[in-house]
């Protein structure tokens, strides 16, 4: 089974720019104002920095 990136909405707490999204080193993350990341899945190398990084364990791989 291949590793995906997933978001978990309950606990991304939505009220700051998201840290992870600079970790990224493909720009596979993208975040319009306080909102949810959004995850390129074309770009996204499943590398699992940002899923690592997320303070709150809001994006999984």
């Amino acid at each position: 089974m291949e590793n995906k990136l997933k978001i978990i909405v309950e606990n991304c707490p939505q009220n700051h720019k998201c840290p992870a999204v600079q970790v990224c080193p493909v720009g596979a993350l993208t975040q319009k104002d306080f909102e949810v990341p959004e995850i390129n899945y074309d770009k996204c190398i499943k590398c699992g920095k940002c899923s690592k990084f997320c303070p709150k364990k809001a994006l999984v791989l």
